[in-house]
């Protein structure tokens, strides 16, 4: 028997990278079929997460994903260029965005191509890895084809963005509607599994309902 699950990710969460060896150990180890299903980030999709009484959220984030990454072996870097442009000491969002739409359209794309799991895993290494200029030269493409994917095609697919403008408008109320508004947040059986911490109980369930490839 298999089984649905998605997983719904932003380009700019730090815990969403983090989640992505757990998310591929994920499909590897059990007999479900993990859709990929982007959503802009906070500071688009929820601009007052970033008013002053909020900025403790923020300025945690910024101490607790470093110290999660390092316990978890993997880099901990910021990426430069940040996919949202922001000013991170007043929080301000610019009205100009060069970066995340193209992302999130390439996200669903990958998804529609079927390696929206791999090309996350890919991108995400590539952009919190704390080596700059990821959107120079081949990096990116190099990081598509790593997932089995053409970037030039992709491009090409998402030139006139319209149907996956609205597929990201249709992730983001699917999220809105599984139980939890945060990213990763992975949804099986319509109960929301929130955080990369929270991987290991996504599999006991999954283990539970008999969905073990091993099993």
């Amino acid at each position: 028997m298999s089984a649905n699950i998605d997983l719904f990710w932003s380009f700019r969460s730090p815990y969403s990278y983090l989640a992505m060896p757990g998310a591929l150990d994920v499909v590897e180890r059990f007999d479900v079929e993990m859709r990929f299903r982007p959503v802009l980030p906070l500071a688009l999709r929820s601009a007052d997460f970033f008013s002053p009484e909020n900025q403790y959220k923020v300025k945690y984030l910024l101490v607790d994903y470093p110290r999660r990454a390092e316990l978890l072996g993997m880099p901990g870097g910021w990426p430069s260029p940040d996919p949202i442009v922001q000013d991170l000491q007043t929080f301000k969002v610019a009205e100009e965005q060069p970066y995340i739409h193209r992302l999130v359209y390439l996200g669903v794309e990958a998804q529609r191509r079927g390696r929206g799991v791999e090309f996350a895993y890919e991108v995400s290494q590539l952009l919190f890895s704390g080596v700059p200029g990821w959107d120079q030269g081949d990096q990116l493409k190099d990081a598509a084809s790593r997932a089995g994917l053409d970037l030039e095609a992709m491009d090409a697919a998402i030139a006139d963005a319209q149907s996956h403008r609205q597929e990201v408008d249709a992730n983001q109320v699917a999220l809105d509607a599984s139980g939890h508004k945060g990213v990763p947040t992975f949804v099986y059986n319509d109960e929301p599994f929130f955080g990369q911490d929270r991987i290991d109980s996504l599999c006991f369930q999954l283990e539970k309902d008999g969905l073990s490839r091993s099993g």
